[in-house]
């Protein structure tokens, strides 16, 4: 299980401090944030957070509002630590797909074995991870895209979108299945959105482009 890179959100240090020094001894990689906004940062920036453990009561954005936000990118394993044991806030952070519910005070020992068991039921979850189509190629784990064996920059929810469509391959998909199984979670959009990356993604898949198909009036297909 180690190699695998951890967010730590608390804008209490020693708290993170706390937190990371367990989480470094058993060879997990940890980043940390002190406030949600450069939580959302960080998470944008770095491909390959396998987990955060994020605390609610912080200043600039709260626990929730980073929940909700990266759960529009990302079905990313969430453990919500807060001084709060109400049953109220931890029925919201279930209903905002969050994993785990800790609160405050923990046994750091604990809060490792909760990461353990999390991460290894998402890796068994997903045995089949690496998935090809063509010439293209998506480690789901990873979060990493390769074409022709080279690999390729994709946002979160471009790879979400590319995954969808791999998964589904022969398909045809309407924008409305495409907004619910992608774009999930709160979401006020409309199919413009859809169309704006489907766009962004062939232009980074190059010459395997014609891979996703227009149907017109519908939506989309991916076939080779």
């Amino acid at each position: 299980m180690g190699n695998l890179k951890i967010l730590v959100v608390d804008d209490e240090a020693r708290m993170r401090k706390l937190v990371r020094d367990f989480l470094v001894k058993k060879e997990y990689i940890v980043v940390e944030a002190e406030n949600g906004e450069q939580a959302l940062e960080i998470f944008e920036e770095e491909e390959d957070i396998s987990l955060i453990i994020l605390d609610i009561m912080m200043p600039k954005l709260d626990g929730w509002q980073v929940c909700k936000a990266i759960r529009r990118e990302s079905k990313v394993p969430i453990i919500m630590l807060t001084a709060k044991s109400e049953e109220q806030d931890e029925l919201l952070g279930f209903e905002l797909g969050v994993d785990e519910y800790i609160s405050k005070p923990f046994s750091p020992k604990i809060l490792v074995a909760r990461v353990d068991a999390i991460l290894r039921r998402t890796n068994k979850s997903a045995t089949d991870s690496v998935i090809k189509v063509g010439n293209i190629e998506v480690d789901k784990l990873a979060h990493i895209v390769k074409v022709c064996d080279k690999p390729i920059d994709l946002s979160f929810k471009e790879f979400e979108l590319l995954v969808y469509f791999m998964e589904n391959i022969g398909i045809a998909l309407s924008r409305e299945n495409i907004l619910n199984a992608v774009w999930s979670y709160d979401y006020f959009g409309d199919a413009r959105t859809i169309d704006t990356h489907v766009k962004k993604l062939r232009a980074k898949l190059t010459e395997d482009a014609d891979y996703i198909k227009t149907i017109w009036g519908l939506g989309y297909k991916m076939e080779v």
